[in-house]
């Protein structure tokens, strides 16, 4: 609430209150937290959606690379290991739809704080597969989880959805 909107003394600019006061409200306005929930959707979703185009051939057929780089690339760093992963064409096949269809559902706001813990859970894995990269990873999984605790805000379908079924009733 702007409190005071004299001008100081003789000098004929607004008090710095009044400036400040002034840019809190700006920021307020720019930050609104729909607008927040929506740039971490999509904040989150990019990374993703652009690793899981990469790993597709055509509908539902990975490209080689996806497959090599989960037969004999990626390991993961658990303790005694590193290991190989497991069914390398299955979790290839996985990690590529999960890149795909998460993103896609996080920018649409739909089923969106499932949507993030697909996401969040496939960041753990990327983490284990590529301990170095800590501090990108450790941003998607604060993104996830800020997703997942605040939801999708007002600029989603799961918003629509709710206002559909409360005036239902």
């Amino acid at each position: 609430m702007i409190t005071d909107q004299r001008m100081t003394a003789g000098s004929g600019l607004p008090s710095p209150r009044l400036l400040v006061d002034k840019a809190n409200r700006l920021v307020q306005i720019l930050a609104t937290p729909s607008l927040v929930q929506l740039g971490l959707r999509l904040a989150l979703a990019v990374p993703f959606w652009r690793s899981g185009m990469l790993k597709w051939a055509g509908f539902l057929r990975l490209n080689d690379t996806a497959v090599t780089l989960f037969s004999d690339e990626f390991m993961l760093h658990l303790p005694g290991g590193p290991y190989h992963f497991p069914a390398p064409m299955v979790m290839a096949f996985l990690s590529g739809c999960g890149e795909i269809v998460f993103p896609v559902l996080l920018v649409l706001g739909l089923g969106t704080r499932f949507a993030a813990l697909g996401l969040l859970f496939m960041t753990i894995i990327v983490e284990l597969t590529v301990p170095d990269g800590w501090p990108i990873h450790l941003t998607w999984a604060a993104m996830a989880l800020g997703i997942m605790a605040y939801g999708p805000g007002n600029v989603s379908l799961d918003h629509l959805v709710c206002r559909a079924r409360s005036h239902e009733r």
